[in-house]
């Protein structure tokens, strides 16, 4: 066995890691940070990294997560971080202004898919961090930059059903968020700006955030930092359906809910704030749990398990 894969999977079975592990995101802090679903076993991974991590996700196979750091919110320096599951071998993928605010981000089929809040894109790369792309996107230039109404902030990809899926924030508590949908590839002969694909799902949210997708029940989840009624809640809604019902409040009260990680397999789901509690739920939002508080100030979110050892006979 791989002498970095083994090192890493010491370093889980020291944290009982049996039913599962968190991985999150210290914005205020800078930090990565791990721990078991129930709360315990808090560990730091990384720390120090002042330019805004956000979005976080793992590649469990090979031992790996990967971050996205916003950098500052009217600069062109954004960047996507990698290391170990233990926090070693830091790396750079996506290199620092090639992409402008990363925010959620999300790892299918070997290809990296996040949101870029003022860069006001949707975009894609290998997990290398080679052959970056964008795929949508929603405003070009300074006066559209300023409107929130253009920022992407959470992504979901469905690659069976060829779609990915987006949140566009809005305004603070201005009811202009919207969740949108569209092709996981540009119509032939169109641009990322001019794209004629893109479906509206639900608008006039008030500070839709993350998504994770339920793709065996074909449903959205996503948190929302909005005041009450509709916002600081984890919400639920069909990604398909002929006539769109009003989204499904789970879980309210958050202190400015951001990441959001569902476990299929468990029934639950797992999400945090700004204020810096990590909360678990079952996926119909009962059963709420809070695992962690006072983390500094929480942001993206991820669960995993770890594969199988590979029989070598």
């Amino acid at each position: 066995m791989n002498y970095r894969i083994l090192s890493i999977l010491l370093f889980l079975a020291a944290s009982a890691f049996a039913d599962g592990r968190l991985v999150f995101l210290d914005i205020r802090g800078g930090r990565v940070l791990s721990a078991n679903p129930d709360g315990s076993s808090v560990q730091v991974l990384v720390d120090g990294r002042k330019a805004g991590p956000d979005g976080i996700v793992v590649d469990a196979s090979a031992g790996q997560m990967f971050w996205t750091n916003m950098g500052k919110a009217k600069e062109n320096d954004g960047s996507i971080e990698r290391a170990d599951l233990d926090g070693k071998n830091l790396t750079v993928v996506v290199p620092v202004a090639a992409t402008w605010t990363p925010k959620q981000l999300k790892l299918v089929n070997g290809k990296l898919y996040w949101a870029d809040r003022e860069g006001m894109r949707i975009m894609r790369s290998n997990e290398d961090g080679t052959h970056v792309v964008t795929l949508v996107e929603t405003g070009e230039g300074d006066a559209a930059r300023a409107d929130a109404k253009n920022w992407c902030v959470g992504i979901g990809v469905d690659i069976a059903g060829s779609k990915i899926y987006w949140t566009q924030k809005g305004g603070s508590n201005a009811n202009e968020g919207s969740l949108r949908r569209a092709n996981l590839e540009i119509p032939h002969g169109q641009t990322p700006a001019n794209r004629s694909d893109i479906e509206v799902l639900y608008d006039h949210l008030p500070e839709p955030i993350d998504i994770d997708l339920d793709l065996n029940k074909h449903m959205i989840y996503w948190t929302d930092r909005g005041d009450p009624p509709r916002g600081n809640t984890v919400n639920r809604a069909p990604m398909n359906s002929a006539h769109r019902p009003e989204p499904e409040i789970l879980v309210r009260g958050l202190n400015e809910g951001i990441g959001i990680a569902l476990d299929l397999a468990g029934g639950r789901m797992f999400f945090t704030d700004l204020g810096g509690s990590v909360y678990s739920a079952k996926l119909d939002g009962s059963d709420k749990k809070t695992l962690l508080t006072g983390q500094g100030s929480l942001t993206g979110i991820a669960y995993f398990t770890m594969p199988a050892p590979q029989s070598t006979h």
